[in-house]
């Protein structure tokens, strides 16, 4: 169900990593409908993220944690919001905490996947096929089509980049203009079972210090521990540790200097793919097949096991094989392979 509309509001997921998946909803209804005006309701730990997407007009923090209720303060922001007059709301996240500020705001179409009895909340509920839509972004992009249309082509992720913040970071993290640039990305937010092990990632950087790199450690507050014991195993000034250092937003200048990015499946690893840089991509208990970076230069790691991908925040079996097993020679030859088609310095 599409309107004629000059309006849309976009409840946007509260993970980084979905966040930038969901800008290619944005970038198909500003491409399909560019008179239209599109918000985006978002929380205020990833609301920088859709500050760099051109596709936005406005940016509306939601006062809540993630995964809290917060009911009067959702019905105060529904009731603040039906001033606007938006003809149709897109809500992307599957609970039905969700759907709750654009039933208060009285948006007339509230479009959303059946979940959690969702009933009421939305108006036009659309039945998921995990098969025809086997991607998180696919399922993103088809709810801004009419209901069993046939899905447009998936448009990468595009964050914006300020160049002059970039080069004032460089300058306060002590990089080097003109050396080759490798971002290791140890952290990810959603458990140990997805995190390469350290050692791999300080083993595979001195590969690459040995020809001339240098490196820097991204990552937030949460990865300050992880991203301190990868810099103490490098040894002391092999690498800079922005871990903890860095916005949100300063974080996606940051990688945008990068010569390639060695991540986890995480919220950087989609960031460095939305500002189109060189990217190793590490699976091992996720599936590349349902959050793939979408990027023309991004190479995915994994190996085949049976027990992969569990999806678990933690290894069931206490082995982690899946990572593991993933060594830094392999990981090397695979990085170097990409930078050699991407033209980058393999």
């Amino acid at each position: 169900m599409l309107v004629s509309e000059t309006a849309l509001l976009v409840v946007a997921p509260a993970w980084v990593g979905d966040l930038v998946m969901s800008q290619v909803l944005l970038k198909h209804l500003r491409q399909k409908r560019p008179a239209v005006a599109i918000d985006v309701l978002a929380p205020v730990g990833v609301a920088p993220l859709v500050r760099r997407m051109p596709e936005v007009r406005k940016v509306i923090e939601g006062p809540f944690r993630h995964g809290e209720l917060s009911l009067l303060k959702r019905i105060k922001l529904g009731r603040k919001l039906r001033s606007a007059g938006y003809a149709q709301a897109l809500v992307l996240p599957n609970s039905w905490k969700s759907a709750l500020v654009p039933w208060f705001a009285g948006v007339p179409i509230r479009t959303g996947w059946k979940g959690e009895w969702r009933y009421g909340l939305l108006n036009d509920m659309r039945a998921l096929s995990t098969q025809q839509l086997p991607q998180m972004a696919q399922r993103f992009l088809a709810l801004g089509t009419e209901h069993r249309a046939p899905l447009p082509s998936l448009q990468s992720p595009r964050l914006q980049v300020d160049t002059r913040m970039a080069r004032r970071l460089a300058e306060r993290l002590g990089l080097q203009p003109g050396r080759p640039l490798l971002a290791l990305c140890p952290g990810a937010a959603f458990g140990g079972a997805k995190r390469w092990p350290v050692k791999h990632f300080a083993d595979l950087a001195q590969y690459y210090l040995r020809r001339g790199w240098q490196a820097v450690v991204c990552g937030g507050s949460a990865d300050r521990d992880l991203a301190k014991s990868l810099a103490e195993q490098l040894g002391q000034g092999r690498c800079v540790n922005s871990a903890g250092l860095t916005s949100l937003e300063e974080v996606v200048d940051v990688l945008s200097l990068t010569t390639a990015v060695v991540s986890n499946d995480s919220g950087l690893m989609h960031i460095a793919a939305a500002v189109n840089r060189p990217l190793l991509a590490l699976y091992g208990p996720t599936s590349p097949g349902f959050t793939p970076p979408l990027a023309e230069h991004a190479a995915i790691l994994s190996i085949p096991l049976d027990c992969a991908p569990c999806f678990e925040r933690e290894c069931p079996l206490a082995h982690h094989r899946c990572m593991n097993e993933l060594k830094p020679h392999i990981a090397a030859a695979k990085l170097d392979e990409l930078l050699s088609v991407a033209g980058g310095q393999a």
